[in-house]
């Protein structure tokens, strides 16, 4: 599935794959030896809930995007492989994005920019 994000200079675009049923979300990117740049996996809450994540049995360091219902990006955090200390949204959120580990500061992503995709 498409997404984007748009922060104050450009517009960022990714496929990513959808964590829809529990058992998607509990696996989540677990075993991956690698993700590309311009892919991810989103994680969709409806209603929006205050979620945690951690990296049990994740290989690779993500990115962890926090995202509200309105498609703003409210938190990002850089989570380590293999790391079991939970990683809170702080609020209801709408949805989580994992990407590579340091793709978003390397576009320049931040908090407040705005991610979109069909939902």
């Amino acid at each position: 599935m498409p997404l984007t994000i748009r922060t104050k200079s450009a517009t960022h675009h990714f496929t990513v794959e959808v964590a829809a049923t529990p058992e998607q979300q509990e696996r989540g990117l677990m075993f991956r030896h690698s993700l590309a740049s311009d892919r991810g996996m989103i994680f969709p809450y409806n209603p929006p809930q205050d979620v945690s994540f951690w990296m049990k049995n994740t290989l690779i360091p993500l990115d962890i995007i926090f995202i509200r219902s309105d498609g703003t990006i409210v938190r990002i955090t850089h989570a380590k492989e293999l790391d079991l200390t939970p990683l809170p949204a702080g609020e209801p959120i709408a949805a989580v994005l994992e990407i590579r580990g340091g793709r978003a500061a390397e576009l320049g992503v931040k908090e407040g920019d705005i991610a979109t995709w069909s939902h």
